[in-house]
């Protein structure tokens, strides 16, 4: 299972989507997420430590996250968001690493949630404030009326294959031998397809085909869903885009085998990363 996926709530959107039935819900048995900012709080147990709406300030924006056997799940909006990547905060990771699965999705969609809502106060139309709807689901401007909803940015990241070797490339600014797939946000008016084709001829010079899908996840960072593709290269003339690759190499399977073995000539993405997944899901097939 791929890191930040099975959430084992309910999201129950019959429930947020009526003020009444919500509110029925915010009694004695909900729970509350216990947080420091952004920052998950554990039990003596390791895992999500958890309060009641009692635990919450008076003036708290409450997002109603889902049901867990049938008890109402929030997260209070935090004064601050933080859009900065997860590579800026290795205490982060290095707390997240011991959650247990479950545990991880959910405060991954939490986060990406309560993260949204402290930095989308205003309305973008005409810069009012604005205020939770929806049990959190929905900001609307107390102006015009407009409104907003939790976005999610999908970004592509596509292994590229020529003749059975792995295109990776290292990102400008990346640890030396740390390699990944490249990856890429799907702007206005691209298929997924588009999108695989254009990141990667801009960043390898390098034109695809034959794109397919493999696997998504949701990564919380501060919220993008990443869409794993295969595709297939033509060349392996590569013209490198050194404003943001350091480099790009081809790798053999037997290459790619022993870096996820951490005995490879680079040093694979850790675990938690969809890249490394695909990278297993390449050399199976």
């Amino acid at each position: 299972m791929l890191s930040f996926t099975g959430s084992r709530l309910d999201r129950a959107d019959h429930v947020r989507a009526d003020p009444d039935r919500l509110a029925g819900y915010m009694n004695w048995k909900a729970r509350l997420l216990a947080l420091d900012g952004l920052m998950p709080s554990l039990d003596d147990g390791g895992r999500l430590a958890w309060g009641t709406l009692a635990d919450a300030l008076e003036d708290a924006e409450l997002c109603f996250l889902g049901l867990d056997e049938g008890k109402a799940c929030f997260a209070a909006v935090p004064p601050r968001g933080d859009a900065s990547p997860r590579m800026a905060n290795p205490q982060l990771w290095s707390l997240m690493a011991t959650l247990q699965p479950d545990d991880l999705a959910l405060y991954g969609g939490a986060r990406s949630l309560i993260d949204w809502h402290a930095r989308h106060r205003f309305c973008a139309q005409c810069g009012g404030d604005t205020k939770l709807a929806k049990g959190g689901w929905q900001r609307d401007c107390t102006q015009c009326g407009a409104s907003h909803f939790p976005r999610t940015d999908p970004v592509t990241i596509m292994l590229v294959e020529h003749e059975g070797r792995l295109m990776l490339g290292r990102g400008l600014g990346w640890p030396e031998g740390r390699f990944s797939a490249l990856a890429g946000f799907v702007e206005p008016g691209e298929s997924i397809e588009e999108a695989v084709a254009r990141e990667v001829l801009e960043e390898s010079g390098v034109r695809v085909r034959d794109v397919t899908y493999v696997a998504s996840q949701p990564w919380p960072f501060p919220s993008q869903l990443m869409i794993g593709c295969h595709s297939h290269a033509d060349s392996d003339e590569l013209t490198i885009d050194e404003t943001e690759m350091a480099e790009v190499n081809f790798y053999s399977r037997d290459d790619v085998l022993a870096a996820l073995d951490g005995k490879g000539p680079f040093v694979a993405p850790p675990p938690h990363a969809i890249a490394h997944h695909l990278m297993h899901w390449w050399v199976k097939r």
